[in-house]
């Protein structure tokens, strides 16, 4: 026999919040008269839990004498619309988060304040990263016994060697403090690009980071979970070892939301640079009309043609995971722009750019596209970019703080 649902007392004019530790289907709610203070509406609701938190699809007013469980339809009941507060989403959230601690490097100070101003439940603290006379890391965790049983979090950037070799020490520390659980935020894992050998005596260096990070010491909690965004090639989440569990993120909801406040957004074609960048992303983007370019090899040079697709008179965006140099993204503009495209722009996760590479990328204000882009959306997965490219357009910063956020929940 199915359980009765719970019961709620309100009082007036006040939004509301609903908890359970369960799933629910259907809920009471008793609500004040506004014309009688002693007596009470019962009113039922429908909610919705496929998301975090609970949010109110449908509100019925019952009769007095009806049953708590009827099912009579709107002719033969006063059923009515009931206005219910969204405001309590918010609060409903920051009461039931998971308290999280949420340490930083220094490259990624911005970014982590901006991940603690999307929810009370995140608590930034600092570390302290100096270094010896040679040269050496000296880094010390300020009231580290303060963060015993709690759940502890640390954003990393992998720019270099040199600070991944200082991050390295805190990471391999931190499950170490009698902590509940541990996850690691590494928004671009940086040696995805060397995943494969080609020739005897290649090293896959994006194996060997991925077994530096298997090795994590197991915190109270269980292994540490790592939070990651397009890594550039799916078979490298086999990579790593039982000690991690990965959790592998995107950046294109981002775009797509993006997309979705352009002035043309109905007007908006995808273009993968490759096939894989089509393999990676098409699905995520499927709604989009699609193009797909391809290198092909004419005598001894390669060259970008379109492979599928027309981009004739469309506001057409490259997608792909990462850019370094952005040799093939202005292969593929200048044979978008040659077959009829309005406008063209870019979007990366991972804006690289090294030796300032971005500075090659002109904004068109309007008629170039063969030249210039619209827009260049890159993510802040890799800090060191966003500061140089910030306020430079065609660049727009789509930040991730939103989505490690909610990771950090998982």
């Amino acid at each position: 026999m199915a359980a009765t649902p719970p019961t709620f007392s309100l009082p007036r004019n006040k939004s509301f919040i609903l908890k359970s530790s369960s799933p629910l289907h259907s809920s009471h709610i008793l609500l004040p008269n506004p014309n009688n203070n002693k007596n009470r509406f019962r009113i039922t609701c429908e909610i919705n839990n496929s998301l975090r938190s609970w949010s109110i699809e449908h509100v019925r007013e019952m009769n007095k004498d009806s049953s708590v469980n009827s099912n009579t339809n709107s002719s033969s009941s006063s059923s009515s619309l009931v206005s219910v507060s969204a405001a309590t989403s918010s609060e409903f959230r920051t009461k039931n988060a998971k308290k999280v601690v949420l340490f930083f490097c220094d490259e990624t100070k911005s970014l982590a304040q901006k991940i603690a101003a999307e929810s009370d439940a995140i608590e930034l603290r600092t570390i302290s990263w100096g270094k010896f006379p040679d040269g050496f890391p000296n880094i010390f965790i300020p009231n580290a016994q303060s963060i015993r049983g709690q759940h502890v979090a640390f954003l990393a950037s992998f720019s270099s060697p040199a600070v991944i070799f200082e991050q390295i020490p805190v990471i391999y520390q931190l499950p170490k403090l009698f902590i509940s659980s541990f996850t690691l935020v590494l928004p671009f894992f940086p040696t995805g690009t060397s995943e494969r050998m080609e020739d005897e005596g290649d090293i896959a260096t994006a194996f060997t980071l991925a077994r530096l990070l298997s090795n994590i010491p197991i915190s109270r909690g269980g292994p540490t979970s790592l939070v990651t965004f397009d890594i550039h090639a799916l078979q490298e989440r086999f990579y790593f070892g039982d000690n991690i569990l990965p959790c592998f993120e995107s950046g294109i909801p981002l775009l797509k939301r993006r997309l979705q406040g352009l002035p043309d957004s109905d007007n908006i074609a995808i273009a993968f640079p490759d096939d894989g960048a089509w393999k990676r992303f098409h699905k995520q983007l499927q709604h989009f009309p699609t193009i797909v370019c391809a290198k092909v090899r004419e005598g001894d040079q390669r060259i970008v043609r379109i492979k599928e697709g027309d981009p004739k008179g469309r506001h057409v965006v490259i997608v792909d995971d990462l850019v370094q140099s952005g040799g093939t993204l202005v292969e593929c503009q200048k044979v978008l722009a040659a077959h009829g495209a309005g406008k063209i722009s870019a979007y990366v996760t991972h804006g690289i750019f090294p030796n300032k590479s971005w500075a090659r990328f002109e904004h068109d204000n309007g008629g170039h596209p063969e030249s210039a882009f619209t827009y260049f959306w890159i993510t802040d997965s890799c800090p060191l970019t966003v500061k140089q490219v910030m306020n430079k357009p065609p660049f727009e910063i789509l930040s991730l703080a939103s989505s490690i956020s909610a990771s950090l929940q998982i």
